[in-house]
C-alpha cells in the first residue's frame, strides 16, 4: 500500500494532499478561462473584419484631393465629356428597356392594342430623342 494512501483517515500526508488540491485549478476552471479566452479572439476577429470596408473608404478618402474644383475655364465640364455621354447612354439603354417592357406587356395580353400603340409611340419618341443627343455629344473627328 503507498505511504499516503492513509490520508483520507488524517494520516501523516493528509496536509501534503490538502496542499496539493489547493494549488492546482479546477479542470472547469480552466476549461472557463480558454472559453473566455477565445470568445475574447472571436468578437475582436469579427470587429476586424467588419470594419475593414469603412477602414479602407476611410483611408482611400484620406488620399483624394480634398475638394474637385476646376482650376481654370478649361478645366469647367462640359456637355461634350465622357460622363455626359455615359449618362446619355444608360438613358438610352433604359428607354430601349422600356420599349421591351411595353412589348412584353401587349404580347401577354396587358395592353390593348391601343394602349400600345399610344405608349410604344410615345416611347420610341424619346428613345430617338435620346439617339440625337447622343449624336451632337460624338467627338467630330469620329
Amino acid at each position: 500500500m503507498p505511504a499516503c494512501s492513509l490520508a483520507r483517515a488524517g494520516g501523516p500526508c493528509a496536509a501534503w494532499l490538502a496542499l496539493d488540491a489547493q494549488a492546482r485549478p479546477a479542470a472547469s476552471d480552466v476549461v472557463g478561462f480558454l472559453v473566455v479566452i477565445l470568445t475574447l479572439a472571436l468578437i475582436g476577429l469579427v470587429a476586424a473584419v467588419v470594419s475593414a470596408p469603412v477602414r479602407r473608404a476611410r483611408s482611400a478618402a484620406e488620399s483624394a484631393p480634398a475638394v474637385d474644383t476646376p482650376q481654370r475655364a478649361d478645366d469647367v465640364p462640359s456637355p461634350s465629356q465622357p460622363h455626359k455621354r455615359d449618362e446619355m447612354e444608360a438613358a438610352r439603354e433604359a428607354k430601349y428597356r422600356e420599349i421591351r417592357d411595353t412589348e412584353l406587356d401587349f404580347r401577354t395580353g396587358k395592353l390593348s392594342p391601343e394602349d400600345y400603340q399610344s405608349i410604344d409611340a410615345d416611347l420610341r419618341a424619346e428613345a430617338i430623342e435620346i439617339l440625337n443627343e447622343l449624336d451632337e455629344l460624338k467627338p467630330k473627328d469620329a
